[in-house]
């Protein structure tokens, strides 16, 4: 049960529930006019953006693995809803974001919270730019008045629609969003503790209903208002041929919403010193988005700049998201009427600041200056973001981020020769050079650093062979840092060991740990070696090695690699 239950009423509301109502408030006052712009955004009525605020924030709050996270729709989420709602239409939107919320939970059950931060950033920060991009030029329609253009899931055919009516600019919106635009640049500075968005919206929806009320498109004009009732639980049409369908963009719309909920999580815990459940967290944002679609709401994911200002606004306990979300049920239950005047070019510049402010263009520039592979991977992930689609973007981007991962683990594995020391007997790291003067003739040692997986496992059996240019009697490989071994680094393994055993090498391994050690001992590989062949420390197999090597050439040898070198030869 979340923490804030908890806690006994009459101490809650002693210590607690007043500075939970003021962060609650500020939140719901912020989060009210977001919801009607990220819906209108998404292609969905304005109304769906607010229940989908009420009952995510509330569900997230409640049963997420953060207790400072408010959840509901977001600008990330508005390429990939609008492009769900133009090709498969609203009633499918429903159905996605309830597979959506069942494959969360899933990969909270399958303890998957932890391998999203093991994303690159060049990838989040990639399709988050190009989401900006797309959201910014898909209110210019709406900032300018222009009529006649058909909305597309393409980026270019949107564009050049725009161009194309170019003609029917109306004055009257476009100075309507532009009085929005600079109330809402402007209020932060002379009144900091009032939200520019609503700031924004009222005034320029008061100048626009006093003195050009019929030359705009408005909410209610468009919409045809916003109810002002509860809405009612309804189960979407569910059928094999859409769920098959929708199975992709609902795995898209889940990907992206555990990367941004788990980051807003991330944000959250560095201004409060907390520390989130990351598991908890998506099977939270799984509830969510399987029961808002039964209302009608559409998908909901961590917010991080209401999250943010929840935490600024002295938030104590989950209560305070749940507060927010009463504010907004409230609020739209005596306001609907009113909110029907909004112009959609007041809600344009809303939505254009909201994609400036998650583009983040300093990161975007910062990795691009690095011109490195990472800068290769946000330029083609952004640019798919923007000319395709987000989710192959999405796909694309996973498998870059997993080729990635290969490529820095791959880098990880260093195998090196080395020599004893004969004085403390340590094993020291030498250069190529001093190899021949300090190397043993019949025993060679190999150190081993990094993860034996599939992308290392071809250098690591190409460096071993490389390195071994004349035939020792043993070989012994120092396996103390090899964390893990997968299939096909055993594989490399076993062959190495083959190549070996065919010469006559005997084999013999120091320091193996646990996971490595079941993993060839399941394949046969650790009775192929022999288990009188495995010792706890380097210093075990070298004392092994050098009792059965060849005395009678130790008697001829004039290096002094090891202490028993010299006994061995009086």
């Amino acid at each position: 049960m979340p923490r804030a239950i908890r806690i006994p009423l009459k101490r809650y509301f002693t210590r607690f529930f007043k500075k939970d109502l003021l962060s609650g408030l500020t939140v719901g006052v912020i989060s009210l006019p977001l919801a009607m712009a990220f819906a209108i955004a998404s292609g969905v009525n304005p109304e769906y953006g607010i229940y989908t605020t009420i009952i995510a924030a509330c569900l997230v709050a409640l049963f997420g693995g953060s207790k400072y996270q408010v959840s509901g729709p977001t600008g990330a989420f508005i390429p990939i809803l609008l492009s769900i709602v133009l090709v498969y239409g609203y009633d499918s939107l429903l159905i996605a974001g309830f597979l959506s919320g069942i494959i969360l939970i899933v990969m909270g059950f399958l303890d998957m919270g932890s391998l999203i931060k093991f994303i690159p950033r060049s990838v989040t920060i990639g399709f988050t730019a190009g989401i900006a991009v797309n959201i910014f030029t898909g209110q210019i329609a709406n900032f300018l008045g222009l009529t006649g253009l058909e909305r597309h899931e393409s980026f270019l055919a949107n564009m050049k629609d725009i161009i194309i009516h170019l003609g029917s600019i109306n004055p009257y919106s476009t100075m309507t969003a532009v009085i929005c635009f600079v109330i809402i640049l402007v209020t932060p500075r002379i009144l900091p503790k009032v939200p520019g968005s609503l700031a924004g919206l009222i005034i320029s929806t008061l100048i626009a209903s006093i003195f050009f009320p019929n030359d705009v498109s408005t909410i209610a004009s468009t919409f045809g208002g916003i109810p002002g009732n509860l809405p009612h639980i309804k189960f979407p049409d569910f059928t094999l041929d859409k769920l098959h369908q929708l199975l992709q963009p609902a795995l898209t719309i889940a990907i992206l919403g555990s990367i941004e909920s788990l980051m807003s999580a991330v944000v959250a815990d560095g201004m409060t010193g907390t520390r989130h459940n990351s598991n908890r967290e998506l099977i939270g944002q799984g509830i969510a988005n399987m029961i808002t679609p039964l209302f009608g709401g559409i998908p909901a994911t961590g917010a991080i700049a209401r999250t943010a200002t929840n935490i600024k606004s002295g938030a104590v306990t989950r209560y305070s998201v749940v507060i927010s979300a009463i504010f907004v049920l409230v609020t739209m239950l005596i306001l609907a009427p009113y909110a029907g005047l909004i112009p959609l070019a007041s809600m344009a510049p809303v939505l254009m600041i909201v994609a400036y402010n998650m583009s983040e263009h300093h990161a975007f520039m910062g990795i691009l200056k690095i011109r490195s592979f990472s800068a290769g991977v946000l330029l083609i992930t952004f640019f798919l973001t923007v000319i395709a689609n987000l989710t192959l973007a999405v796909e694309v981007g996973l498998l870059l981020a997993m080729m990635l991962f290969v490529k820095r683990m791959s880098e990880i594995m260093v195998v090196n020769q080395v020599v004893i020391d004969k004085e403390t007997n340590i094993i020291e790291i030498v250069d190529e050079e001093l190899l021949d003067e300090h190397n043993c003739p019949q025993i060679s040692i190999f150190s081993i650093d990094g993860p034996l997986f599939f992308g290392a496992a071809q250098m690591f059996s190409e460096s071993i062979m490389r390195t071994i240019n004349y035939n020792p009697d043993f070989i012994i490989l120092r396996m103390s840092r090899v964390s893990i071994i997968d299939i096909t680094g055993e594989n490399h393994l076993r062959s190495i060991v083959d190549q070996l055993q065919k010469k006559g090498i005997t084999i013999l391994i120091a320091g193996l740990k646990q996971q490595p050690e079941k993993k060839i001992k399941a394949t046969g590989l650790y009775e192929k070696i022999g288990e009188n062949h495995f010792f706890p420390h380097t210093i075990n197999a070298q004392n092994y090695a050098i009792e059965h090597v060849d005395k009678n050439y130790c008697t001829k040898c004039q290096r002094d690699v090891f202490k028993q070198c010299v006994l061995a030869r009086e």
